[in-house]
């Protein structure tokens, strides 16, 4: 007889998901993806000027801020067949770049890795042992037994305090954790470090954006920074110079811990590259334009059905109409008015219609999207498949190496096709992070060279004429594909709709009841303590999920949600 499980609140994420699963015989055999808070971003934004979209719209996420700012612009350029200025796409390139790396380092450290790190287990090891087989891995230079011991000695008095803190509510002792102890308390060693190297890629994002959150310098049609050499208050040299050490230090961080890391996680769990696959039509867009119109891209993007690399599709730019008819959206299974099909972003609608939980009805407050009318799985593990598939040499040369590391360390061959899977979407995220790093490298030197040339521009006015512009934005975020798709009539915005990565991913089933990637990927999960499901976590965890950015909360009563103060 099944057994169901619910998790509510899945923590470790951003936003408020809840994840329900009938278990029967140790595996998962059915799931409900359910997103619990109301989206209306849209409906705020209908009859205010497009050009200050952007502001609100990156407030749809604490996390995520950065990327939907940039994709509104983006949105609103398309429609106006603006050319942005080469600095603007150079120092905007740039902006995402050090968020996404930031992105990447958290998600796995910080957000996931104590799926598969039993910190615990860490007090067991012997931090001799531990130095020596991180020097098997790479030549980190913090890899020692001065530092090893030292975090040891913290896990310690925290574990005999009988307070975990940051560790606190973990499934330490669990049947599925497999770490030996020293490996335990290497990844918590680099748990720690890695606090200090996402905070490194944050100042980037905050130097050039003047803040971070919720960066200041974006407008429609380009950038708010001026550049001036001489002078200490614009775009200078040595802030330049300074983004340039902070970007080579990020690369030291992802190269000689976040691959290894991973790889050495991928061996000792090599048989999750046999859980968790799903939704196995890959959806990605190309990233970093290289020119004013969005015609040229650093990074490519595109589709792949039924996982066969082999029918791999391109996305050309951001004019491409492949994408742009693509993509539609289903409320058969959301808490909004449904009844009229999927409908194109352009024609998308946000009525609330809320019915409480129903299995077969309606039990999200996430939409279905689909592509070419089928599920489509977005994120890190669509973007590497579309990049390899595209010949990326930078992406083939981190799979190689993250594909044969695994396998020494395994001491198996593992298989391409291993990534269609669980442990397969961590993998693609430290290969992404790895290839935006050097990304990093060459937008600077891009920009360096544009204004070496003489080229100060960072600005093109925008002009809205008269009648309807219909405009879409896309862009490669940290999760997959998100888009904005905005309907401007007479410098007003009419409709704005916002795909994101976790609705894609987090979606219900969609108008055929097609389950979504999430639902999908965790069929024959193995569960083996229905009370402590951390198996349905791990595969959860895997997507990097950001509810807050799928859905949004309003309080119709206008009641106080939540008070803080600061001591």
């Amino acid at each position: 007889m099944a057994t169901r499980i619910t998790v509510d609140p899945v923590t470790r994420i951003e936003g408020h998901l809840r994840i329900d699963c009938e278990v029967d015989g140790g595996k998962v055999t059915n799931a409900w993806s359910s997103g619990q808070m109301w989206r209306g971003i849209e409906l705020i934004l209908q009859g205010r000027d497009p050009r200050d979209a952007w502001v609100f719209t990156q407030r749809i996420c604490g996390v995520c801020t950065t990327v939907h700012a940039v994709v509104s612009v983006r949105a609103v350029e398309n429609a106006l067949q603006l050319e942005v200025p080469l600095n603007a796409q150079y120092i905007r390139n740039l902006i995402i770049g050090a968020h996404c790396v930031h992105d990447h380092i958290v998600h796995f450290y910080h957000l996931s890795a104590l799926d598969w790190v039993d910190i615990v287990s860490a007090l067991q090891a012997d931090p001799a042992a531990t130095a020596k087989l991180a020097s098997t891995l790479s030549d980190w230079p913090r890899n020692t037994v001065q530092e090893l011991t030292a975090v040891q000695t913290r896990l310690r008095s925290l574990v005999e305090s009988g307070q975990l803190g940051i560790f606190a509510n973990g499934y330490w002792g669990h049947p599925a954790m497999k770490l030996p102890p020293e490996v335990n308390l290497l990844a918590a060693a680099h748990y720690l470090q890695a606090l200090e190297y996402q905070r490194i890629a944050n100042q980037v994002v905050a130097i050039l954006g003047s803040k971070t959150p919720h960066i200041q310098n974006l407008a429609v049609g380009g950038v708010a920074n001026p550049i001036n050499l001489d002078s200490q208050s614009p775009l200078t040299l040595e802030r330049l110079y300074h983004i340039k050490s902070l970007i080579d230090q990020l690369g030291d961080f992802v190269r000689q811990v976040y691959i290894p890391d991973v790889a050495a996680v991928g061996a000792f769990y090599a048989d999750w590259t046999g859980y968790g696959s799903g939704v196995t039509n890959y959806l990605s867009v190309p990233e970093m334009p290289l020119d004013t119109r969005g015609t040229q891209f650093e990074l490519p993007g595109g589709y792949i059905p039924g996982g066969d690399l082999e029918a791999f599709r391109p996305i050309s730019g951001f004019q491409d109409a492949f994408f742009e008819e693509g993509v539609a959206e289903s409320s058969k299974h959301a808490w909004y008015e449904s009844g009229k099909g999927a409908l194109h972003p352009y024609d998308g609608e946000t009525v609330p219609e809320y019915t409480d939980f129903q299995d077969v009805g309606k039990y999200s407050w996430v939409k279905a999207p689909s592509f070419l009318g089928e599920r489509a799985q977005v994120g890190p593990l669509a973007n590497v498949l579309c990049m390899a598939a595209a010949g990326h040499e930078p992406t083939t040369r981190y799979l190689d190496q993250v594909v044969s590391t695994a396998s020494r360390l395994a001491g198996i061959q593992i298989p391409l096709t291993a990534l269609h899977s669980t442990i397969g979407r961590h993998a693609a995220r430290a290969i992404r992070c790895a290839v935006i790093y050097e990304s990093l490298q060459n937008q600077w030197q891009l920009l360096m060279d544009n204004i070496g040339s003489g080229d100060y521009e960072t600005f093109n006015r925008p002009v809205f004429p008269k009648g309807e512009q219909r405009g879409f934005g896309f862009h490669e975020a940290p999760r997959g594909v998100l888009s904005h798709w905005v309907v401007i009539r007479d410098g007003k915005i009419a409709n704005y709709q916002a795909v994101v990565p976790s609705t894609w991913n987090a979606g219900p089933r969609d108008e055929d009841d097609a389950l979504g990637p999430y639902e999908a990927s965790l069929l024959d999960n193995p569960v083996a303590d229905p009370e402590r499901p951390l198996e349905v976590l791990r595969t959860v965890h895997s997507f990097d999920p950001c509810l807050a950015c799928a859905i949004h909360m309003v309080d119709g009563e206008q009641q106080p949600i939540v008070q803080v103060k600061a001591l």
